[in-house]
This record gives structure tokens, sequence and C-alpha cells, in this order.
């Protein structure tokens, strides 16, 4: 998990990480807003798909959720749901049972992160992910 203000480059390096291992294959970059606007359009298929991983007519694949915390809960047929945390919780089972890598990035500090998705989903998180922090010092590069 990259951690770290707006623009320091956390997205850009995991795009980058792609290449530098030599398999841009290795995993997907998906945005955490288009897997909640996709629950919008498909419903809860949309978190089995993100959370098993069975995308691309591949069994399990790992993920890169980009900007996580940028996205709302959603109602589907009058029901709320937190689509992040349900698919990082299934997720996490998966890590446990087969070693799956999910990475992350996102400009929430760890109390951030348990105000919006709860102990539960953090001490998971603890286990599943290596936090790499970016200094808060940094100014967005974009500028």
């Amino acid at each position: 998990m990259l951690t770290g203000p707006i623009g320091c480059g956390k997205t850009t390096l995991m795009n980058l990480m792609r290449y530098l291992t030599g398999n841009a294959n290795r995993y997907i970059m998906k945005s955490t807003r288009d897997v909640t606007f996709e629950f919008i359009q498909d419903g809860y298929e949309v978190i089995h798909r993100y959370s098993r991983g069975k995308l691309y007519n591949a069994e399990y694949k790992n993920f890169c959720f980009d900007d996580l915390g940028t996205e709302n809960n959603i109602k589907y047929f009058g029901n709320e749901c937190n689509v992040m945390a349900e698919v990082l919780l299934s997720r996490y089972d998966l890590f446990v049972s087969k070693k799956l890598v999910t990475h992350i990035t996102t400009n929430l500090s760890a109390t951030e992160l348990e105000q919006t998705y709860g102990n539960r989903l953090r001490s998971r998180l603890r286990e599943m992910v290596n936090l790499i922090g970016f200094d808060k010092e940094v100014t967005d590069k974009r500028k």
C-alpha cells in the first residue's frame, strides 16, 4: 500500500512497477471510483468480479486499487454498500488461502482508513499489505 499526499507520484509509481518487473500483466490498475461506478451498472456481480479476481479469463488476478477512499458508498436498488470494503475483505480471504496479492494507493492515513472502512478492514490490511508512506512535505508534482 502506497500512501501519501495528493500528487506525490503513487499512481505513477504503481504504473511503472508493472513494466519494471518485466511483466506488464502482473496486476491490473483499477480506480476505486471506477469499481463503484461499475457497481451501479452491474450490482453485486462487481464485488465478486474484483474480490475473486475472475476477470479477463483468468482464474485469479492481482489488482492495484488506485485512490482508495475517493469513492462513495453506493446504493443499489435501495441497499447501501461500501463496495471497496467488501472487495478488500473478500480479497483478504484469498490472501490467506491462496496468497493473492492486492496493491493499493491512497491519500488516507491509517486513522482515516479506520474511520472510513472500520477497524475490521484496517486489521486485515495490516496483515495483507506492506505500507510505504510518502512524506507529507512532498508538494504536488502536477503543479
